[in-house]
């Protein structure tokens, strides 16, 4: 029998049902692998009781003929989905020791479709962050290295570090993520794995601590695109506990997957080209055009205009919907408290988001709070505002001429730690070509292509029209059977 932690989640699903192996052995392997991870950070909390209890009861439906969706699948859980009797923190020191009575429903649909859970994945603070530095709890080490033998650590990626470390490190099979302007896109091309974004509403938010509503998106990060399609289906689904939700039918996108793009139209938006993006960067895009040429489809060149603006949008508008998030954490009702001698009400709040808020968290909320003030609201958040709905009509233009786009994923691959962390705006530019299909709500993916000059992976962006998760997932297989991405980070942790 082959290592089970190679296995993928369609490889582990089938494999078990032949009785190839039990879902005791695969949930044992890879809490070993969790363990044996550590220097990599990758894990807040490990349960592998929750992954065998879950791998049992699997074992006796199989000797009965019953299977779930994902029944011998275990899995990572970004910390910021609420998981009932486990600690919940998003990575901070407000909230650690939080341990909810309530499990969010995109971790209860996994686990009555039969996964179970390996631990808490480590995350930036709140969701706030490109490279997974602003945990309370120390940052995620990328499973990678660089090819000329540098020691310098490099980042998974952010927010979703820890859940791209751990499938690219195959310390998980697949894991959840949550993508507020690229946080699964980002780190799944920083460690060659794939992701997806699927349309804003298709995956509850109910349970996830909130970081922006009207941007924040849960969807899962696997080792390939067949596998996303598996956790997305398992995920999906109208919540009437949460107002966004979208009251529709899950479609079987697994059962829709095919690599034939013939007839489609693939949009090359001519804005995606940034100054000072690597030579690299700019060639495997074309390498990815004319892979999706060879699978049939037909490439035009289309213009979103505003996509100059999205960046800048996107930091007024997520910073702005934070500030008001955030606002319950004040040590009153759970989490940190600082309470000083003598304080008030008012020095107790100050106190407690002093020492439970991280350097970036009181950044955004700052920011926030600016441009929702009475002098400029209208000058900042109404414009914002405004140019969102521009983007999105760009979106709404370009889809008249092509089924999906091809744009790269990062402008670079992954970077040291450290390396930008002085710079805000340099780490905010790591998401200019994520940010814009989050502002307008629409699915998009990332799938890793190729390989830099030291050896580092890189990865290509599809995105679909609002609820062609299909298109989207169909696009990415077209381009991973061309790529044959299969390399790994050789193990060094």
């Amino acid at each position: 029998m082959s290592n089970l932690t190679d296995l993928t989640v369609a490889g582990i699903r089938d494999g078990f049902r032949k009785g190839d192996f039990s879902a005791r052995e695969v949930a044992e392997a890879f809490n070993a692998a969790v363990a044996a991870g550590k220097p990599l950070n990758a894990f807040l909390v490990e349960t592998p009781e929750h992954a065998l209890a879950a791998a049992d009861e699997a074992d006796r439906g199989r000797a009965s003929a019953e299977f779930r969706p994902l029944s011998g699948v275990p899995l990572g859980i970004k910390d910021l989905f609420c998981t009932a009797g486990y600690q919940t923190t998003a990575a901070s020191h407000i909230l650690e020791g939080f341990v909810p009575t309530y499990e969010s429903t995109i971790t209860a649909k996994l686990f009555g479709a039969g996964a179970g859970m390996l631990g808490k994945l480590n995350l930036d603070q709140f969701a706030m962050g490109s490279s997974n530095e602003t945990s309370y709890y120390g940052n995620v080490i990328s499973p990678w290295r660089r090819k000329d033998g540098g020691n310098a650590a490099l980042a998974p990626g952010g927010s979703s570090g820890g859940s791209s470390a751990a499938v690219a490190a195959r310390m998980a099979p697949g894991a959840t993520g949550t993508d507020t302007g690229g946080s699964i896109r980002q780190p799944a091309a920083f460690t060659g794995i794939s992701g997806i974004k699927p349309t804003y509403g298709r995956c509850s938010r109910w349970g996830v601590v909130a970081f922006a509503s009207s941007l924040d998106q849960a969807g899962p990060m696997a080792r390939d695109v067949r596998d996303c399609a598996i956790l997305l289906e398992a995920m999906s689904g109208f919540d009437p506990k949460d107002s966004t939700s979208l009251d529709l039918p899950v479609p079987q996108w697994e059962a829709g997957l095919s690599a034939d793009l013939r007839g489609k139209k693939v949009g090359i938006p001519k804005e995606y080209r940034v100054e000072g993006m690597p030579p690299e960067i700019e060639a495997l895009w074309q390498q990815g055009i004319a892979w999706a040429r060879d699978a049939g489809a037909e490439i035009v060149e289309v213009s979103l205009p505003h996509t100059r603006y999205a960046l800048p949008t996107y930091y007024i508008i997520a910073p702005a919907e934070a500030s008001s998030n955030l606002a319950r954490y004040d040590g009153v009702r759970y989490g940190e408290r600082e309470l000083p001698d003598h304080a008030n009400l008012q020095e107790m709040y100050a106190a407690t988001r002093a020492a439970g808020f991280g350097p970036e968290v009181k950044r955004r909320i700052l920011i926030g709070t600016y441009v929702l003030s009475a002098g400029f609201y209208d000058a900042y958040y109404t414009k914002a505002q405004k140019v969102r709905a521009l983007i999105a009509r760009d979106f709404e233009q370009a889809f008249q001429q092509c089924d999906v786009l091809l744009t790269p994923t990062a402008p670079s691959a992954a970077f040291a730690l450290g390396e930008k962390s002085a710079d805000p705006l340099a780490m905010y530019l790591n998401d200019v070509f994520t940010v814009p299909a989050s502002l307008a709500g629409l699915p998009a993916m990332s799938v890793p292509a190729g390989l830099d000059a030291q050896g580092l992976p890189l990865g290509l962006q599809i995105i679909g029209k609002p609820l062609d998760e299909q298109g989207v997932l169909n696009a990415g297989l077209a381009i991973e059977q061309r790529a044959g991405f299969n390399a790994r980070a050789e193990k060094w942790w």
